[in-house]
């Protein structure tokens, strides 16, 4: 079963050159493409795809908004979204994530990764260019100084050894293979770490290992 894809830019080139790229892969339906934030929150109400690619710099409603609209924490069920964007260092990128984004890569990142960033996130992963993930986060955690939320529970040695590789933006299957562990036990391990965070995804479980130096 392919996955639903709403792709949301304002130039129309690159709208429609993600589209025919996404179009083109295996397993991948895009079902509609807006020009704008507005447009994007309206089609996404209306067509329910499985992942959101938005840009961040868009008129009338920019990604940020659009993603705190259909991933943000008061969402009942909110809509996995990957960001897009020419800057690495885009002030707006840690926003977006904190928005309820799942996901963060540049244009430049090639049909692979922008595909692995698609099935990641519908399978409710997140993944972050590799390029950018530790100065991007770690960049933005210290320029915000937020509370560090104390864990509710403290973590056990497996978690904490989970946690570092989720913070480099690296996917269940990734983990598996570099601990020696079924992914579904990292799917666990990944799922107590949200509980004891009060994290409501992969990249808030990110920040706040970027947050406490465990980075």
């Amino acid at each position: 079963m392919s996955v639903r894809v709403l792709v949301a830019d304002d130039q129309p080139i690159v709208r429609t050159g993600l589209t025919m790229l996404l179009d083109a892969q295996p397993g991948i339906e895009v079902v509609g493409a807006a020009a704008d934030g507005r447009e994007a929150v309206r089609l996404a109400l209306r067509l329910r795809p499985d992942v959101g690619l938005f840009d961040i710099r868009m008129p009338l409603m920019d990604g940020i908004e659009a993603t705190r609209r259909l991933a943000g924490p008061d969402v009942t069920d909110p809509l996995p979204i990957v960001v897009i964007t020419t800057f690495d260092l885009d002030e707006y990128v840690y926003g977006a994530l904190k928005a309820g984004a799942r996901g963060f890569l540049l244009k430049d990142a090639g049909p692979a990764l922008l595909t692995q960033a698609i099935h990641a996130a519908a399978d409710g992963d997140a993944l972050i260019a590799p390029s950018v993930t530790v100065r991007l986060l770690a960049a933005f955690a210290h320029a915000q100084t937020p509370p560090r939320r104390q864990p509710i529970e403290p973590l056990t040695a497996r978690e904490e050894e989970v946690l570092v590789p989720v913070a480099q933006g690296r996917t269940n299957n990734e983990i598996a293979g570099e601990l020696h562990i079924t992914p579904s036990t990292v799917k666990a391990h990944v799922a107590s770490l949200m509980r004891k965070l009060g994290a409501r995804n992969r990249v808030e479980v990110a920040m706040w290992a970027h947050e406490t130096g465990r980075i």
